[in-house]
């Protein structure tokens, strides 16, 4: 007895389940490093956010307030008095141990009266996906701004 002309088509799904699982695995992957590329640039933003606060406040009320009080006058942002305030709170934390590598700029518009930073580190991947990086730069920025109240 021959069979009916639709059963004539044979194969394996097997190649097609292992293909499938493999591109499952990949699309896995990116997830899993994506997520923490987002999460250690979250942290980054904190820290960013942290340092700048603490560049604009101890970069505009440096010892000169100190012997001569506020006075009316808008406080004048010192660049390295920020720089130094900004290092010395990545040090404070602990960001150098817990981020190595990491990478601090600083920069102040004395005419906005703004402390600057950006922070990038490499980022640790859980996973490991073909063709991307072992170890991408994420890198995050804050800003903080020195205005008495009125």
């Amino acid at each position: 007895m021959r069979r009916p002309e639709r059963y004539a088509e044979r194969g394996s799904t097997i190649p097609l389940i292992v293909g499938f699982a493999l591109v499952l695995a990949l699309v896995v992957g990116v997830v899993v490093d994506a997520t923490a590329a987002y999460l250690r640039r979250q942290q980054l933003d904190s820290l960013a956010d942290g340092a700048a606060l603490r560049g604009a406040d101890l970069g505009a009320a440096g010892t000169e307030v100190y012997g001569g009080g506020l006075g009316a006058a808008d406080l004048d942002l010192t660049p390295a008095v920020a720089r130094r305030a900004v290092e010395d709170y990545l040090t404070a934390v602990g960001a150098y141990r817990r981020y190595p590598g990491l990478l601090a700029e600083v920069g102040v518009d004395a005419g906005a009266r703004r402390v600057l930073v950006r922070l990038r580190a490499p980022a640790d991947l859980p996973l490991h996906v073909p063709g991307s990086p072992a170890h991408p730069i994420v890198q995050a920025e804050a800003s903080a701004v020195v205005a008495l109240d009125r």
